[in-house]
């Protein structure tokens, strides 16, 4: 059994090869000492997809294409890295999505079953951790004067980018993650951002974390302007960029209740921005202290 530790949340897993394990670089920073863990996610030798289809919204061009099947005490989910890409893992969930079981396709390969693995553990976590107080955003994050500012937007739109900025122009600048960071709720009303195994394409994984200083959804435009959202307008514009099955009541109504306490504590803007140092310049100036 090997354990490991995300936003502070313990997991284990069981079944892991030494060779799949090694492979799994990201995974190494989060290693932990046994603990009781709020899931552990199983290596099966194979899983039949059942049940009833349940439809997602359309996949962002380039991105991971997931199907969500109810069975009458599990949910089962197949796992492909693109658009007429043959399926490389099918993982099934027990419904409270303490347990799991996680099968690779026949003959794959050491990059399949890692896409296999980290889209497992993702999706795996987003669930079970929805009623715990917790978010997986789509998000770029950085670190500045020991606060995380995190960016959101649709693929393509300029996260990244925007963190690259901060991170040339802004000084005392560092990049947290740059795609799945965690965000977490506190009873006392804190929020707290931490870096997570899935980083996109910036090999960038840290188990660090800090609290939230500010949330800014980017957006291209022509001139660089920033505003600040009030608390409708912050929810709205953080919901499109929070993981989770709202068609599954539990997980919805989790994100509903951390989201409202998210926006009642941490201030969000919408940054119309070119890609360039003055929208960081501009960005830092309107969010920093805010």
């Amino acid at each position: 059994m090997d354990y490991y530790r995300i936003a502070d949340f313990p997991i284990a897993v069981d079944g892991l090869d030494g060779a799949l394990k090694t492979a799994l670089r990201n995974m190494a920073p989060f290693a932990s000492e046994p603990s009781d863990p709020v899931f552990t996610l199983s290596i099966v030798d194979s899983i039949q997809l059942s049940g009833e289809h349940l439809p997602l919204p359309e996949p962002e061009p380039g991105m991971s294409v997931l199907e969500v099947y109810k069975a009458e005490d599990a949910y089962l989910i197949s796992m492909s890295p693109g658009a007429g890409i043959p399926v490389k893992g099918i993982l099934r969930m027990e419904e409270d999505f303490k347990r799991a079981e996680l099968s690779f396709s026949e003959n794959a390969d050491e990059g399949s079953m890692c896409f296999a693995f980290n889209n497992a553990m993702m999706v795996l976590f987003a669930f079970r951790t929805a009623t715990l107080g917790a978010l997986e955003f789509h998000s770029s994050v950085v670190i500045n004067d020991g606060k995380g500012y995190m960016f959101l937007g649709k693929s393509g739109t300029g996260k990244s980018t925007h963190s690259r900025q901060w991170l040339n122009y802004i000084d005392g600048t560092e990049l947290l993650n740059d795609d799945n960071p965690v965000v977490r709720l506190m009873e006392d009303g804190t929020v707290r951002v931490y870096g997570s195994p899935w980083s996109g394409k910036t090999p960038c994984y840290k188990q660090k974390d800090v609290p939230v200083g500010a949330i800014v959804r980017i957006r291209q435009a022509p001139e660089n302007r920033i505003t600040r959202l009030d608390h409708l307008n912050s929810y709205a514009s953080l919901t499109s960029s929070v993981s989770g099955l709202r068609a599954i009541k539990s997980i919805a109504d989790g994100l509903h209740l951390t989201l409202t306490g998210l926006v009642s504590n941490v201030p969000c803007f919408t940054l119309d921005c070119l890609p360039d140092r003055g929208a960081a310049e501009v960005c830092y100036s309107a969010v920093h202290g805010a």
